[in-house]
């Protein structure tokens, strides 16, 4: 505890470092206020007294807009369209040239894509706040009596404005603040919906003299915490060698035999495939919805992929998820273009041949340990229906796994490798100092990815 206080009061004296977490913080309240300004003649009384169940779909998004989806707020949407512009970035950068030009030009390219990636998102918000108000705020009865047309276009344009300030916030964060600003907003709005979920879990165990049973459920949740730590921070470390150097009057020698690792992570595609698979199984329920109305197809498809807690769902999340996994770690790790950055750099894998072949054996690495990761990654999707299924309340559920526990576990660690980088720069004790938390690259690991 002397060392943890410590470190804070380190925090506290770095002055830039406490420009920028006050900063972020300043940010993050106007994001946490931003979710509570509703939209112009939305019958809020209607969204708080309407008391149906809410489904998987409902529930994720308000977990990621910190309560604007549900509230109808001006930035009801949230960070989300954000997200999805930017994975359909990554996808195009695979198979579309002009595209990976643009990602091979450096910082001039990085920064075409961030525009292409703003009008992108401006685009997707277009065409979901129509469906937003449409599917979600119309069917609670809270739309004005009679919206007329300007009505529909303001609205949407607000909505617009007020998912695009949520990426302006997030955009400031990063380049000003603590840094990973968007993800960072995502974690917000998502721990902003565990008090209140324990506490009506709290108050269930007290209304029911279940106690005892909430004492497991925290010690559970704790273990799933340290089981998703140890999963995210897991690598599996490549030996490497390099070729000798002469520096200075030293000869190469003197430079030769120091060991260096090619870290390989176990959960490579972070909560990508969980993001991937769970909006797959709700397109098809969405269309035939639309289409077919209560037609029989659309019961079966309600019985199957409806139910979040059945078995049937949940193994074929299972399964995509896999697939996701070893599809999204494609996109991510290029074998080729590291046994290429190996090669110029001078190192090699002990045993094997420089270029092609140490291509493969990467990809052999990764192929076996991408396996157990996309087993955890379906274990995490499931626990919310398991925990459901034992007794927890739906909004505390959300917690024990799926894509909240993986967002906020990685978040949190890696917003403490950005505050540990300032206080390490200023030959202070790093806040994660005396913990096996990885919290910066070693000097023994290769850094020319």
């Amino acid at each position: 505890m002397k060392r943890l206080i410590q470190n804070l009061k380190n925090i506290w004296a770095v002055k830039e470092l406490r420009k920028r977490i006050l900063f972020t913080l300043l940010l993050i309240l106007a994001y946490r206020l931003g979710s509570f300004v509703i939209l112009p003649g939305v019958n809020y009384q209607r969204l708080t007294t309407d008391t149906g169940q809410q489904d998987m779909l409902e529930s994720l998004l308000s977990l990621f807009s910190g309560g604007g989806f549900t509230n109808a707020s001006f930035m009801a949407l949230g960070i989300m369209p954000y997200i999805s512009a930017s994975i359909i970035m990554q996808l195009l950068g695979m198979a579309v040239p002009a595209v990976q030009k643009m990602q091979n030009e450096g910082e001039s390219g990085r920064k075409k894509i961030n525009n292409y990636t703003r009008i992108l998102t401006i685009v997707i918000c277009a065409l979901q706040a129509p469906s937003y108000l449409k599917l979600y705020v119309e069917s609670k009865g809270a739309l004005p009596m009679d919206p007329s047309t300007f009505w529909w276009t303001q609205t949407i344009l607000v909505l617009v404005a007020g998912s695009m300030f949520a990426v302006w916030i997030g955009e400031r964060i990063t380049e000003k603040g603590i840094g990973n600003g968007v993800s960072l907003l995502i974690t917000v709005g998502i721990l902003s919906r565990l008090p209140g979920s324990f506490f009506a879990e709290f108050g269930k165990s007290v209304e029911g003299g279940n106690l005892l049973i909430l004492v497991f459920e925290i010690i559970a949740f704790v273990l799933i915490i340290l089981a998703s730590i140890l999963v995210v921070q897991g690598v599996r470390r490549i030996p490497l060698n390099t070729a000798k150097r002469v520096v200075g009057a030293r000869s190469g020698t003197d430079m030769a035999g120091a060991r260096n690792y090619l870290p390989i992570k176990v959960n490579s595609s972070g909560v990508m495939p969980i993001i991937f698979a769970q909006a797959i199984m709700t397109i098809p329920l969405m269309i035939y919805s639309g289409a077919a109305g209560d037609s029989e197809s659309v019961g079966f498809l309600q019985s199957t992929l409806g139910d979040v807690y059945g078995w049937s769902y949940n193994l074929l999340l299972c399964v995509l998820i896999i697939v996701f996994t070893y599809f999204y770690t494609a996109i991510m790790i290029n074998p080729m273009k590291i046994a290429d950055d190996l090669k110029r750099s001078g190192g090699f894998i002990p045993g094997v041949r420089p270029g092609e072949e140490t291509a493969e054996h990467i990809d052999t690495v990764v192929s076996r340990i991408t396996f157990p990761g996309s087993l955890f990654l379906a274990a995490i999707a499931v626990l919310p229906a398991i925990a459901k299924i034992a007794g927890v309340n739906d909004g505390f559920a959300m917690f024990f796994g799926g894509t909240s526990i993986l967002i906020m576990v990685g978040v949190v660690l890696d917003t403490l490798q950005q505050i540990e980088t300032y206080t390490l720069n200023k030959h202070m004790d790093g806040l994660m100092e005396g913990t096996r938390v990885r919290g910066r690259r070693g000097d023994n690991e290769f850094s020319g990815l």
